[in-house]
């Protein structure tokens, strides 16, 4: 019965949000457009499809992958799988006892991100619009590898308690400094794919173990340590896309150099 009436308390707050929506849309196709709506049984059913998956969608965020987030986090960091020889509620906190925890956060961030529905839509509107100078595969690998070296690095700053601040800082000036250098077709497609990472598949995982990790480390506030690495998600793949753009680039110029070679 709980969870029926978690179920129904969501679905009603989701028919809140997305009423609003639908009065825009159906208000400026009726009375500004003054057009008639094509397929309105379709587009209802739609609305209804859209309504019942943000809803199930969000009961499992609830039910599956937070509390899975947070279990991952506490075993990962328990002193009886890193083999502490004190409890870690006493011991100093070093990040090589945490290895594990940043080798899973590589892992699960780019499995997360290689399957972003978000990031593939990208991927195949950038390979159309080059011409196949920019491959799917290539760009999918050059966020996930971002997004997860980017979350890595956020669980290190989680485990050393360092400034959320300094690694922003840092990151935007390696961006700045490399959107100078970049291919310019790349730049506007570098920094929209650090914005599809922050979607429906990888946002849930990483706020889970963001705020796990702050839970189980000891001397670390949730509130203050939690949360942060989603930015870091969404910042270090414009890093890698850029500096997948500049390999590509440069190999072009390279096999051209080796061609000219050959012909003389």
């Amino acid at each position: 019965m709980d969870m029926i009436a978690n179920f129904l308390t969501v679905l009603l707050t989701m028919l809140r949000d997305i009423l609003p929506i639908a009065a825009i849309l159906f208000g400026f196709q009726v009375f500004l457009l003054r057009r008639r709506i094509k397929n309105p049984k379709r587009i209802a059913m739609g609305m209804v499809f859209v309504l019942l998956g943000l809803t199930l969608f969000l009961e499992g965020l609830q039910m599956a992958l937070f509390p899975m987030g947070r279990l991952m986090a506490e075993q990962l960091t328990g002193p009886e799988f890193i083999h502490a020889q004190q409890s870690l509620s006493t011991a100093p906190v070093h990040w090589q006892d945490y290895l594990w925890v940043l080798a899973f956060t590589l892992a699960i961030v780019f499995a997360t991100t290689l399957a972003e529905p978000a990031l593939l839509a990208v991927a195949l509107k950038a390979k159309q619009v080059s011409g196949g100078t920019i491959t799917v595969l290539g760009l999918r690998l050059a966020v996930a590898v971002g997004a997860s070296l980017g979350v890595a690095l956020g669980v290190f700053r989680i485990i050393t308690g360092t400034p959320l601040h300094w690694f922003i800082i840092g990151g935007y000036l390696a961006v700045i400094i490399q959107t100078a250098f970049a291919p310019k077709f790349i730049i506007s497609l570098a920094y929209d794919s650090g914005g599809v990472t922050t979607s429906t598949v990888t946002v849930p995982v990483v706020a889970a173990l963001g705020l796990g990790l702050a839970e189980s480390i000891p001397g670390r506030s949730p509130l203050i340590d939690g949360f942060g690495l989603i930015a870091f998600a969404a910042l270090f793949p414009i890093i890698t896309v850029m500096g997948y753009a500049m390999l590509v680039k440069w190999k072009s110029r390279l096999s051209k150099f080796h061609n000219t070679q050959e012909n003389l």
